[in-house]
């Protein structure tokens, strides 16, 4: 046990929570979800997102770490003319064929032959945006993002392990001391769960469920499996993971949630050599990160509002300097062999771009451009060999 365990855990799970809680909070609005049914769909997510990664890194010893879709909230915020009841048919259809893609066994033996060079690729251009993001947020902010990068590279030399959770701590002081944050008047209420009628709508089931199924197993769950190859887990049991994901998104459907899946951001945090040199200990976040989701499934109300009043580049900061370990790892990783080399450089490139087609995030076009580039490669290499 490290520090760096609870560390990674408490960042990950923030990082999660923070950066993407307004998505959720506008996908709940699109839908004409009540505050009361807003507040239910981000604690059943949250109890999601707790009992899944409690249960899987548990039960496999690996750092399994889940989180809600993200595109798929992206999806649902900009639908139009779907009822939260109807909204609510589409999250059970789309978490039921996650369970169904948890019984194809060849979609398992897809995510084992990903190259571990393609797959540290692809992370490392999801990663590199985040980055990026830190000192993009200097420019708005140099008196709060500058700082803080200086309490990173000093507190560092000495603990690493320290040096995020410094950021956190004294980004949090320096926001409220500025005026930039204020705590919420409501303060931290206790959160309830709404059960919500389904209603299943042909068109919205056609029109929202299945994308939003499409666009969580190739945006979410492919990136996640990803992760966790690029950081050394070559056989991740990826059927038992779709499978209680999927269980998990359709009884937290009925609370207003959409789907639950692998996480790769968050993940990222949690599955590197920063959080312990031992790959084998690393599974010990997986608790930690749970219980601090389901601290946040109990305050959820109250966190929606703090959060909110936290100065976005203080978020953007305190994630992008918590994936740097992991981006220089997955950089390391993608480029040491000279044969992958190009495809994995064309991976990152494209991953790194943001493109997005047909609903489907860039990750996924990123992991599709290396892979076509290497199957070229070998293809010419063969038939070099064979004349």
């Amino acid at each position: 046990m490290r520090l760096s365990i609870l560390s990674s855990a408490v960042i990950a799970a923030l990082v999660g929570f923070g950066s993407t809680i307004a998505i959720i909070i506008a996908a709940a609005a699109a839908v004409g979800a009540d505050a009361a049914q807003t507040t239910s769909w981000v604690a059943a997510l949250c109890l999601s997102m707790a009992a899944t990664t409690g249960y899987l890194s548990v039960r496999y010893r690996m750092p399994i770490i889940t989180a809600w879709s993200t595109p798929g909230a992206a999806l649902i915020a900009a639908s139009s003319g779907v009822s939260v009841h109807a909204a609510v048919g589409a999250f059970l259809m789309a978490g039921a064929l996650i369970v169904l893609a948890a019984a194809f066994r060849p979609f398992g033996r897809l995510i084992e032959r990903i190259p571990t060079a393609i797959a540290a690729a692809m992370l490392a251009g999801v990663l590199i945006r985040f980055v990026m993001a830190v000192f993009e947020s200097a420019q708005g902010a140099p008196g709060l993002v500058l700082p803080l990068v200086a309490v990173f590279l000093l507190v560092r030399l000495f603990n690493p392990a320290l040096a995020v959770l410094a950021v956190l701590f004294v980004g949090l002081g320096l926001a409220f001391g500025n005026g930039s944050a204020h705590l919420p008047a409501s303060g931290l209420d206790l959160s309830a769960l709404t059960f919500i009628t389904p209603a299943f709508e042909p068109t919205i089931l056609i029109g929202l469920g299945l994308p939003l199924f499409l666009v969580t197993m190739a945006s979410q769950n492919l990136p996640g499996f990803a992760v966790l190859k690029a950081s050394g887990y070559a056989a991740p049991p990826s059927r038992p993971i779709l499978a209680v994901t999927g269980l998990a998104s359709v009884v937290t459907a009925l609370f207003g949630a959409h789907t639950s899946n692998l996480a790769a951001i968050s993940a990222a945090i949690c599955t590197g050599p920063d959080t312990h040199p031992d790959p084998d200990k690393r599974w010990l976040v997986g608790p930690f990160y749970a219980l601090s989701y389901l601290l946040f499934a109990i305050f959820s109300g109250g966190l929606i509002a703090l959060i909110a009043a936290l100065p976005p580049e203080l978020i953007k900061t305190v994630a992008g300097l918590a994936l740097i370990g992991a981006f220089t790892g997955a950089l390391s990783s993608a480029l040491s062999d000279e044969f992958k080399r190009f495809p994995a450089v064309l991976t990152l490139a494209v991953t790194a771009s943001g493109l997005s087609l047909y609903g489907i995030g860039s990750a996924f076009w990123g992991l599709a451009a290396g892979l076509i580039a290497l199957a070229l490669d070998e293809t010419a290499l063969r038939l070099r060999k064979s004349r």
